[in-house]
């Protein structure tokens, strides 16, 4: 006998392992059975589920989905031995859904603690509110002017209690209603703005151009940031009511209420009240509001006014001291002149806040110097006009407006070349400040002198709006930017007037020097920046452009010589046969020029040569001659490099000496002379790499100076003589300080250097004076001895 399966009965059978099977005619199958309910949701009701999906279903659908009939019998059924029970596998309880929830405290504590790095960003987000608050009361007046029925001026006003810590915000705009309270300000992250843009997209008026600035709606929870209490009392023209939303921080709940105050009915618009916490009650002074006013909502579109103590002088009566006019004895007929001095009478007052206008939004065309100029210096606290400014609009798929600036100075031991955080870019989002603390993202750390602001309505930001988010949007703004300063200071080296670019050049020439070794892709637009001092202009620093034009026809590549000064580079021995040539070398005496000129390589198709480095060649080559001179001298090279052994890699015939004896070349792919000294004297450098990267040295000879054909000669005659192995010594050593590089023994040099002294003027002025000496001696007079011969007595012999 066939029985009805069940829902669980039968998805058992099918999940079920089978040990064995038999074959057996399928009864009918229910389309779909009856299950009560669980216990835990049991309401009487009945849900239906079907036999074969196992959830609730449309049983016709399915069946039409299976193609079968309510009496089609399946062809084949498999019937298992072991029974469902047995089978130990329940099938799986039908999904439920569940909603999130949240511990609403906590979700307010995260939102407040987590989002804002500063707390005093509260005042930007609660300003930004208010405006959009008056540009939706803008925008919705223009098609019902009866909700500006009453007669107030549309801006925003703060005032303080600095005594008992409380701050008053209060602007005139759209207001809400009970319900939108209960939208707006009791539903977390839902942004009124938003729903007030989505609805404009959806209207026949969505190309209409606004200045909306909210979008996550949990800018208004900025406020407990620093508040104990808020209290929203709010107005608006399409309810008769006005209604007070009351929340602490840290509750999960909040009150509305309805106002019935009669002192605290406003006419329209919202006011805003924070109770500030114990510690925060300093935010509360009016000086200090009205500075955070002016860093954060400096532009914003409507005026903002704020509460300041002012003072007016007066010349009031000068009370006299009635003791003083008894001593007088003035006669009391006698008309008395009245004393006055002066004092301060103070007072309260709204006083505008956001006086300076945002100059970006203007068109360039009507905007002058001394304009860009006030603003700069209002901006950046400057005292000095910039040196120059560019104002662009950029549109398309990336649309913003900037203002930027080059300072005239560089800032004195403020900021180092290599800090890209100077704060010297705003960013601002419809007007509003965001941040000025950029590590690289909108400008190059090469760039980070430039100062300028850079406006936007849509940027991708997170949600406390301090955080510029990496994207593809913001690596287009970075290039635009970029290419426009480069503009910029390209006219400034094109201009009339050459002392501005040599005033640039020596604040920040350094810069674009690092720009050549940071920024490959901007090569072409910082290497006509860059200048130079040069073999033919020792006083006055050149361009590349101006190298090029000076170059000889037969020159293929540029010269350049890294030293430490002017001084040195002339007097290398490097140069001695270019010079000769008439050909121009640029002398790098600034410590990063070579790094930037090799990441360089080539400018104009012409490639960028170290004359310090082996294998030179200047274009002037006499293979006969140097096959002649290779072979009277290449056994003279094998013992002097014998003699020198490691020292050197190698020993050649120079092309680049004329008046020089020798000189020490580094090789190709390492340091140069220059280059060592550099990165011994760092102070964090790695020892440990210097002996790799000092590469290979050869030593190149001078076969027409006499000492090198002295040494020739006494190689033919006497290689083993001691005098002629002592002169290589100390020509190397020579040569080693000649080229730039720095003997690893000073005191053996001297030695050497005092040996040789000795040998050549070993009695050359001793002998001289001591003859000198003697000629000058007055000599006694020289008395010769008479011989007596002896005599006999009476005088004979």
């Amino acid at each position: 006998m066939m029985h009805r399966l069940s829902r669980r009965s039968v998805s058992a059978a099918l999940r079920a392992p089978v040990a064995r099977y038999r074959v057996a005619v399928a009864a009918p199958i229910a389309s779909s059975t009856s299950i009560p309910v669980s216990a835990e949701g049991s309401d009487n009701n009945i849900r239906w589920y079907s036999a074969i999906t196992g959830g609730k279903c449309n049983t016709a659908r399915y069946l039409a989905q299976l193609n079968l009939k309510n009496d089609l019998v399946l062809g084949s059924r498999y019937e298992s031995t072991a029974t469902a029970s047995e089978s130990g596998n329940p099938p799986p309880p039908p999904a439920e859904k569940y909603e999130y929830q949240a511990e609403v405290s906590r979700l307010m504590d995260l939102i407040v603690n987590s989002l804002y790095s500063n707390k005093e960003v509260f005042l930007r987000e609660l300003i930004s509110n208010a405006s959009d608050a008056l540009d939706k009361l803008r925008y919705l007046s223009v098609t019902d002017s009866q909700l500006l029925k009453e007669a107030v001026d549309l801006d925003i006003r703060i005032q303080t209690d600095k005594d008992n810590g409380i701050i008053t915000i209060i602007d005139s705009g759209i207001g809400m209603t009970r319900q939108e309270l209960v939208d707006c300000l009791g539903t977390i992250a839902q942004s009124g703005t938003a729903k007030f843009l989505k609805a404009v997209k959806e209207s026949n008026d969505a190309g209409t151009d606004n200045n909306l600035i909210g979008q996550f709606g949990v800018g208004f929870y900025s406020a407990f940031l620093v508040s104990d209490k808020v209290v929203v009392s709010t107005k608006s023209p399409k309810s008769d009511k006005q209604y007070v939303w009351e929340g602490e921080a840290n509750a999960s709940s909040y009150y509305i209420r309805e106002e019935t105050n009669p002192e605290n009915l406003i006419p329209r618009g919202t006011r805003l009240t924070l109770y500030l916490k114990r510690d925060d009650k300093g935010l509360a002074h009016p000086e200090r509001i009205q500075k955070l006013v002016k860093n954060y909502s400096q532009f914003v579109s409507f005026p903002i006014y704020t509460w300041q103590e002012k003072g007016i002088t007066k010349e009031v009566e000068d009370d006299e001291d009635p003791v003083e006019a008894k001593e007088t004895g003035q006669d009391e007929n006698v008309e008395k002149k009245k004393k006055t001095k002066k004092v301060v009478e103070r007072y309260w007052d709204w006083e505008l806040t956001n006086e300076t206008q945002p100059i970006w939004l203007r068109n360039p065309k009507e905007v002058t110097t001394e304009d860009y100029n006030e603003f700069y210096k209002k901006t950046f606290n400057e005292y000095s006009d910039p040196l120059a400014s560019s104002h662009f609009t950029t549109e398309g798929e990336v649309e913003f407006r900037s203002v930027l600036y080059v300072p005239a100075i560089s800032p004195m031991g403020k900021d180092d070349i290599t800090n890209p955080k100077t704060k010297n870019i705003r960013l601002y989002v419809k007007r509003v400040f965001i941040s000025d603390d950029f590590d690289g993202e909108l400008f190059p750390r090469y760039l980070s002198f430039v100062k300028g602001v850079v406006d936007s309505n849509d940027l991708p930001l997170n949600v406390s709006r301090e955080i510029l988010q990496e994207s593809r949007i913001v690596r287009i703004m970075r290039k635009r930017l970029v290419r426009k300063t480069f503009d910029m200071i390209l006219g400034i080296s094109m201009s009339e007037n050459k002392g501005d670019y040599e005033t640039f050049w020596e604040n920040f020439g350094k810069h674009l020097k690092l720009g050549c070794i940071e920024d490959r892709e901007n090569h072409k637009r910082l290497a006509p920046l860059l200048r130079f001092f040069s073999s033919q202009s020792e006083d006055e620093m050149i361009s590349l452009d101006e190298y090029v034009e000076n170059m000889k026809p037969e020159q293929k590549d540029i010269y350049y010589i890294a030293a430490d000064s002017v001084s040195s580079a002339r007097n290398a021995p490097f140069l001695e046969r270019l010079l000769e040539k008439d050909l121009e070398v640029l002398y790098l005496v600034d410590p990063i020029d070579e790094v930037a000129i090799q990441s360089l390589k080539s400018y104009k198709e012409k490639n960028f040569v170290d004359i310090s480095k082996e294998d030179l060649d200047i274009g002037d080559k006499n293979e006969e001659k140097e096959k002649v001179t290779k072979e009277e001298f290449s056994k003279t090279c094998d013992w002097i490099k014998k003699r020198l052994g490691e020292k050197v890699a190698n020993v050649n015939i120079s092309n680049r000496l004329s008046s020089s004896p020798c000189v020490l070349v580094s090789g190709k792919f390492g340091w140069s002379a220059n280059m060592e000294r550099l990165m011994k004297a760092q102070t964090v450098g790695d020892t440990s790499t210097l002996e790799f990267m000092k590469g290979r040295r050869v030593f190149e000879i001078n076969p027409e100076h006499p000492i090198i054909r002295e040494l020739n000669a006494a190689f033919k005659s006497n290689p083993d003589d001691e005098d002629a192995l002592r002169a290589i010594d100390l020509l190397y050593d020579a040569a080693l300080v000649s080229s730039g590089y720095t003997p690893d023994n000073p005191a053996q040099l001297s030695g050497k250097i005092y040996e040789m002294m000795g040998m050549a003027i070993s009695g050359k002025w001793s002998a001289f004076d001591g003859q000198h000496s003697a000629s000058q001696t007055p000599q006694a007079e020289t008395l010769e001895a008479e011989v007596v011969e002896p005599v006999q007595a009476g005088g004979q012999k």
